[in-house]
């Protein structure tokens, strides 16, 4: 019989395709990884691997276990989630993805409500982009992911992945409060000329910021690159560029910033996802539940 635990290491090789990522994402050796590869090629009695270059290709047999082995684990999963839905107790261990708004603005609240309320529940986070966090929901590494999509920018969809929506996130131009250079500012297309901050290129919000300032007219001078939003607000606040910030920066304090309204008043989609398989397991529940008591109602 074949090993579901090598199993899985072929179904991640899948998703990830190198043996050193595989490695890193298990916290296994590349090397311990390889051996046991080799193993389940032995057990199952035909190629699954060929050497392309310094990667690894699945052949059509490795493909096949996949599809199986994604269909197991799913099976798996959802029995345990049954199986804990018959207790009287919400227990174990949730892993939490989020992105740093989010963090910021629900995460404390939500973790004093668990203690609270399900004092058996052990709640662990970590901040990660939400297109890395869905990815890694897939390997389990997370249990529950609390993502985000930008307007005409949809995030990527995973067919072992639900979706529910959690809240709608108004984004506008902030700028510095006072200055002969910024007191004309009363659109986006008055930004144009102007020092920006943005996130690191590839992220999803410095892509539509980009789209966005196209669409008014101008390319935007990105001066400063920060994936942490606190820096953002920052250098708005001292004067030394502009940027366009989620309402969810003002839960916890309000920037000493000017707020401008952009075209067509956009708001981003926030929301959770977890495995289809485990999405009715009371951990799971609890925690949604929890987020859904503590989202601040958004203008």
């Amino acid at each position: 019989m074949l090993d579901v635990r090598r199993l899985r290491l072929l179904r991640e090789l899948s998703l990830h395709g190198t043996l050193a990522a595989v490695a890193e994402v298990l916290h296994q050796s590349p090397s311990s990884v390889s051996q046991q590869l080799s193993r389940l090629e032995r057990d199952a009695g035909v190629e699954l691997l060929r050497k392309s270059g310094r990667r690894v290709e699945l052949t059509p047999a490795a493909e096949l276990l996949v599809e199986h082995t994604t269909a197991i684990l799913a099976r798996l999963e959802r029995a345990a989630a049954e199986v804990a839905a018959l207790g009287d107790d919400v227990a174990g261990v949730v892993h939490i993805a989020a992105f740093q708004s989010a963090a910021l603005a629900f995460m404390p609240q939500l973790l004093t409500r668990l203690a609270q309320e399900h004092p058996r529940l052990k709640v662990t986070m970590s901040q990660r982009l939400p297109e890395e966090a869905l990815l890694e929901a897939r390997s389990s590494e997370f249990d529950l992911v609390i993502a985000q999509q930008y307007p005409h920018h949809p995030a990527a969809l995973h067919a072992e992945l639900d979706r529910a929506p959690l809240v709608t996130d108004r984004l506008r131009l902030a700028v510095p409060p006072a200055g002969s250079r910024w007191d004309g500012i009363e659109t986006l297309a008055d930004a144009a000329g102007l020092p920006w901050v943005m996130e690191p290129r590839g992220a999803a919000s410095r892509q539509w910021a980009e789209h966005v300032c196209r669409e008014a007219g101008f390319e935007p001078d990105v001066r400063f690159e920060t994936d942490d939003l606190e820096a953002q607000i920052a250098l708005v606040e001292t004067g030394n560029a502009v940027v366009i910030l989620p309402d969810l920066m003002t839960v916890r304090r309000q920037p000493h910033v000017r707020w401008v309204d952009l075209p067509g008043d956009p708001r981003r989609e926030v929301f959770t996802s977890t495995r289809a398989a485990i999405a009715s397991a009371p951990p799971i529940v609890a925690c949604r539940r929890g987020l859904a008591a503590v989202v601040p109602a958004m203008p």
